[in-house]
């Protein structure tokens, strides 16, 4: 029965966050955007105390029931493992924890965060592996799904579907999720929870707090019979069954032994019971199936609500002719989103998820390949411009490295400003009227005035306001010019409000 709780609880979860990094209508994140904050390194780096507590005192009470049940990578391993035990039964054995790999992982892990590394400590962080293998391998899968029922939906007159892009937003993003993915894939192939238990910082980290837990998995001896089954089915190695141990470091109290044993052996009781039972064991005649020994752990499932997709227009050049597409500019500080507030701070908080890039309706954020931010969000302009009323990178982080803003506090939060190429300009060079740029300019904070003041109608040229300019990209991206933009927009270390 707890075999059965924790499954469909874990399964929920681990749908529901990665429907998270699938969905990009943003209705998921309304509901249920609460399951990306409560998970650990998220909640450490954003300071989130009363998830930090929930989730130590649920590790002290219960065992490591977060790594079974909340973490995504965790339980995506279990169904790796799941899958390749169809094929081959009772293929795991007791083996001694490495304890020099795992504390040596831990060391590293957090002497990257210490020194600024985030990025890169990242890597090895559980809920951040998942997020890039989600955002990077299984949402173009999800979205080409999507625009196929689109265009089955149109040719029977139907818009209940809307198809969306798909394009490769970082290639070295793109390299290092499939090598974390088939990594997890070739140890839960083989070894069950073998990344969780030698290298996750997050396991082992509540690997120390799950020795004191209160209710742990417990083998009583007088009802085994020495079979190993329960050893043989513990996909994190940790129950010697000749010795009757159980390692509860590494234990994530998947409750498989105890539905596996045949014997009934192994039960989920409190630790002060267990030791009563170790001092004074039970004559072996005359047992009966007392289920009141018993102790249930009633998990609270999450009630999963269909979410709606959001109707949304379409982009259609209307032209005939071939449309050369943008190229990035060199752009002497990278652009950060609204709600970072600096560099240094979306640097030092950002666990490189991803969630917030996946989430992006604008197609402006992409993972930044610049080696002391790698992976993290940075903003550029070819493929749209940050619309003034949109706030949704900044809703969904889950660390606190893009803050929550109103639409109100965007639209004075300066994150760059443009700056105007005159080698590249459509009037000067093709002798044509232009004004894009000032036109669609949601601050108008640039004035088409004349090239040649001594001519009255010499062809106009932009000039920024730098002091009203906050950096959306509008104007870069509306810019006929090609393949660089006319005007483009330099980013800001530290964002200001104008």
């Amino acid at each position: 029965m707890l075999r059965k709780i924790r499954i469909v609880a874990a399964t929920i979860c681990f749908a529901l966050i990665t429907l998270l990094f699938l969905d990009f209508t943003g209705t998921m994140h309304l509901w249920f955007g609460w399951l990306a904050r409560i998970q650990f390194l998220p909640a450490i780096l954003a300071l989130n105390v009363g998830v930090i507590v929930l989730l130590v005192a649920l590790t002290l009470l219960f065992g490591r029931i977060y790594c079974s049940v909340i973490c995504p990578l965790g339980v995506f391993q279990d169904i790796v493992s799941w899958i390749a035990g169809k094929r081959k039964k009772h293929r795991f054995r007791y083996s001694r924890a490495l304890s020099w790999l795992r504390y040596g992982m831990l060391v590293i892990f957090i002497a990257a965060l210490v020194a600024g590394f985030a990025s890169w400590a990242a890597l090895i962080a559980p809920y951040s592996a998942y997020g890039r293998i989600a955002t990077n391998l299984f949402a173009p899968v999800y979205r080409w799904g999507n625009n196929l029922l689109a265009l089955l939906a149109e040719r029977m007159d139907s818009y209940a579907f809307y198809s969306t892009e798909v394009w490769l937003k970082s290639l070295p993003s793109l390299i290092v999720a499939i090598i974390t993915l088939v990594v997890i894939v070739v140890l839960a192939w083989r070894n069950g929870r073998t990344y969780c238990n030698t290298i996750c910082p997050v396991g082992t980290t509540l690997g120390l707090l799950s020795r004191f837990s209160l209710f742990r998995p417990t083998i009583d001896t007088t009802r085994c019979n020495g079979c190993q089954t329960c050893a043989r089915n513990c996909k994190a190695s940790c129950i010697d069954a000749k010795n009757h141990a159980i390692d509860y470091s590494r234990c994530v109290v998947c409750m498989d032994c105890i539905g596996r044993c045949t014997q009934h052996a192994i039960h989920y009781v409190p630790r002060t019971r267990a030791a009563k039972k170790a001092e004074h064991p039970a004559a072996p005649e005359k047992q009966t199936g007392n289920n009141s020994r018993r102790e249930f752990l009633t998990l609270t499932g999450v009630l999963a609500g269909s979410a709606l997709l959001k109707a949304q227009e379409m982009k259609v050049d209307g032209g005939l002719a071939a449309i050369e597409e943008k190229k990035v500019p060199k752009r002497a500080t990278p652009i950060t989103p609204p709600g970072s507030q600096s560099a240094s701070h979306l640097a030092q908080h950002c666990t490189a998820c991803q969630l917030c890039i996946s989430s992006c309706p604008n197609q402006v954020l992409r993972p930044s390949g610049n080696l002391m931010t790698f992976m993290q969000p940075e903003m550029s302009y070819e493929r749209g411009y940050c619309r003034p009323e949109c706030t949704r990178c900044s809703e969904v982080c889950p660390t606190g490295a893009i803050r929550p803003i109103t639409v109100a506090e965007k639209s004075s939060i300066q994150i760059g400003h443009a700056v105007w190429v005159k080698e590249n300009c459509v009037p000067l060079t093709d002798g044509v009227d232009c004004g894009n740029c000032a036109r669609h300019c949601p601050t108008s904070a640039i004035q088409m005035v004349a090239s040649n003041p001594d001519v009255a109608d010499s062809p106009k040229i932009p000039v920024v306001n730098v002091e009203r300019c906050i950096g959306c990209g509008t104007c870069e991206n509306l810019c006929p010019a090609r393949p660089f933009s006319a005007i483009y927009v330099e980013g800001h270390k530290n964002h200001r409000i104008i």
